[in-house]
């Protein structure tokens, strides 16, 4: 077993529209940490879905919906920390808002 620490999404400006951020392609991932900041100078939000391989971001797989964040506001989102992502599986976002929020996210791969 290897075990290798990564950048899982570089930091990005979270889009508008449904959108996969990272896919467990070949491996098991572990989610260390997530974090969200929201640079606008408006409240806006943002949901994740961790989402089972050949299924689809819906409801069945959210795991923080429309979380808000006030103007400057950071969010480290504990409900994702540790969370294990199987092979095929992958992270999928959405913000209400458009270039207001930047998200990263790191962890671990294990093959």
């Amino acid at each position: 077993m290897t075990v290798t620490v990564k950048v899982l999404v570089p930091a990005k400006t979270v889009e508008n529209t449904q959108t996969t951020q990272y896919t467990a392609s070949g491996v098991t991932t572990i989610i260390d940490k997530f974090t969200a900041t929201n640079y606008s100078a408006s409240a806006a939000t943002i949901s994740v879905n961790l989402v089972t391989s050949s299924f689809s971001a819906g409801n069945n797989n959210l795991i923080t919906k429309t979380k808000t964040l006030q103007p400057a506001e950071v969010y480290t989102f504990p409900e994702l920390v540790g969370q294990v992502l199987g092979a095929g599986d992958f992270i999928s976002t959405i913000a209400g808002t458009a270039s207001a929020i930047n998200m990263r996210v790191s962890g671990r791969e294990v093959t």
